[in-house]
């Protein structure tokens, strides 16, 4: 069988250990941000200063400058008019801590790479994916800023194209880091040859993941969640009326909030039915073992995220449960790229 990657050599037991860590650190900044996003304090920070902005304000008077600066945004014109300085500090304090984890990750990930590389403990298969992850790494930091200077020009929001773009290099990233920590701890596993159509079902399966999370990114770039707040009928209908009324049409998928939460309902009931399918077929097709229960997590996964998903909608986006539907986005993701990996041929 073939593999995504050539495991030839090695790895140092350490690098298999720091890489572990670092996807954890990509975990935690995803659903720190999922909060930020959650709690509107994503354009509080209104400089971007990545070399010298990691201290926060510790004096009144800088404290008073920064916010004079959030003052002249249009969120705060549109939107937090009359905001206090104590309540403004509350939405810069996580905006800080996701930009602060951002340079942490970067020094986890970037410093032990640079000592790895120059003691030579790095297998020769492996050094293009690091390298790899280091620039995207500072290339989503690069989109992140990106993605805040569109909430400072006459809207009170970041444009949900941007989010989109953000969550899915964020995502790209992870699932790089998945399969590699797969490679690295199972590449000489034995497993059962899955059939073609298995293995081709679950890479598409990703591919239905990932724009299921696209989805999401506009949902939520748009604040649709905050609509239409019924299930299983949406605006009392299972199919509403007004989809795709937008003129262009094809604008209305992206910017309608009506259409983008139907879009996202039926990817979600997509993604569902095709990892039952995908379970049911493959234990028939493969029998029990360690493949089986990649295959069981992932339709549980599918389910899970789907009752997320509605109670987060009937909650009107409550915070704790839609910080849980991120944190179950990740799951099934992870899930889904673990899954193929396990089943390619």
């Amino acid at each position: 069988m073939s593999s995504f990657y050539t495991t030839q050599g090695k790895p140092n037991n350490a690098i298999v250990v720091w890489l572990i860590i670092c996807t954890a650190m990509v975990v935690a900044m995803m659903l720190i941000g999922a909060i930020t996003r959650l709690t509107e304090s994503g354009l509080s920070m209104v400089e971007w200063r990545p070399l010298i902005g990691a201290l926060p304000p510790i004096s009144a008077p800088e404290w008073e400058r920064i916010f004079t600066l959030y003052r002249e945004t249009s969120e705060y014109r549109l939107e937090n008019a009359g905001m206090t300085l104590d309540e403004f500090k509350t939405i810069f304090w996580w905006e800080y801590i996701h930009r602060l984890w951002g340079r942490l990750i970067g020094a986890a990930f970037g410093i032990p790479l640079i000592w790895f590389l120059l003691r030579g403990l790095v297998p020769q298969w492996l050094k293009p994916h690091l390298i790899i992850l280091f620039i995207l790494g500072g290339f989503q930091g690069v989109i992140g800023w990106w993605m805040v200077k569109s909430g400072f020009v006459d809207r009170h929001d970041v444009s949900q194209y941007r989010l989109a773009v953000h969550l899915s290099v964020a995502f790209i990233i992870l699932g790089h880091m998945i399969w590699l920590i797969g490679d690295l701890l199972d590449h000489t596993a034995r497993r059962a040859r899955a059939p073609i159509w298995l293995s081709r079902l679950l890479a598409g399966f990703v591919v239905l993941v990932f724009i299921t999370l696209m989805s999401g990114g506009l949902v939520a770039g748009l604040g649709a969640g905050f609509d239409y707040n019924s299930w299983p009928l949406q605006a009392g209908a299972p199919i509403p009326s007004g989809l795709f009324d937008t003129v262009p049409v094809w604008r209305a998928a992206f910017e309608d909030i009506l259409t983008v939460q139907f879009n996202h309902r039926m990817l979600a009931y997509a993604t569902v039915i095709t990892a039952l399918v995908a379970y049911l077929g493959g234990r028939s097709a493969i029998g029990p073992g360690r493949q089986i229960r990649y295959l069981k997590a992932l339709a549980l996964a599918a389910v899970l995220q789907l009752a997320l998903g509605v109670a987060t909608l009937l909650s009107v986006v409550a915070i704790p449960l839609a910080a849980l539907h991120q944190a179950g986005a990740i799951l099934l993701f992870c899930c889904a790229v673990l899954a193929y990996r396990a089943h390619r041929t």
